[in-house]
């Protein structure tokens, strides 16, 4: 081998050398790229699945509220209905009483010359006023309307009108008080109210119509 020969094997070494030395990098390159793809699929994998835990959290947080809500909304229902229960406890005994105190009241109301029988309804209205005072101490108070009152309808029931040149709908007449446990009615008083009066025209038209009436059931 000459001079020449071994002087270019010489000077072929050192690029073998950085050509392999660029395979290796690149070699190492390609694999560190591969590595952080598979990195990033799994960062990904996880973030997904993070995402989901999220969701079915949010999903679990959400029926727990719903659940919580339900069960504070049931909770102040039967609460309410016990105490309703506790408060209004009496009506049905109330309502057995009605006739009682209707019975009391068209006694008081009686007006007597006897004094034997003053005596007895002194007695009468004696009792009463203590089953009053007892009723009173469970939450009962009486609807008392008096005559000359404006018709109230939220505590009265106007079971007749008679007519009448003044206001209308003012009472006339008290036939039963009204019986109330604590806000809730148990009885409206009943009552007779005013109405205006009828025109004369009109009260004769009926009258014939009547009379019309009468006439072609006689004549059937």
């Amino acid at each position: 081998m000459n001079d020449e020969e071994i002087k270019v094997e010489e000077n072929n070494e050192p690029s073998l050398e950085k050509d392999e030395k660029d395979d290796s990098y690149k070699g190492m390159k390609k694999a560190y790229k591969a590595k952080l793809e598979e990195k990033d699929e799994e960062i990904h994998a996880l973030n997904q699945k993070i995402g989901e835990i999220k969701n079915e959290v949010n999903d679990w947080k959400n029926k727990y509220y719903m659940a919580y809500a339900d069960t504070q909304n049931l909770r102040n229902s039967l609460e309410k209905e016990h105490k309703d229960v506790i408060k209004y406890r009496a009506e049905g005994f109330i309502e057995k009483l009605l006739p009682v105190i209707d019975g009391f009241n068209m006694a008081l109301q009686m007006e007597v010359k006897d004094e034997s029988i003053k005596n007895y309804l002194v007695g009468f209205e004696f009792i009463y006023r203590q089953m009053v005072s007892a009723m009173e101490s469970e939450g009962v108070s009486e609807i008392t309307p008096k005559v000359g009152n404006k018709f109230d309808p939220n505590t009265m029931n106007a079971i007749d009108a008679v007519e009448d040149e003044g206001e209308e709908n003012i009472i006339k007449q008290v036939y039963a008080v009204g019986i109330k446990l604590h806000d809730r009615i148990i009885r409206h008083a009943n009552v007779v109210v005013t109405k205006k009066p009828r025109k004369e025209e009109e009260k004769e038209e009926n009258k014939d119509t009547n009379t019309s009436s009468e006439n072609n059931d006689a004549n059937a």
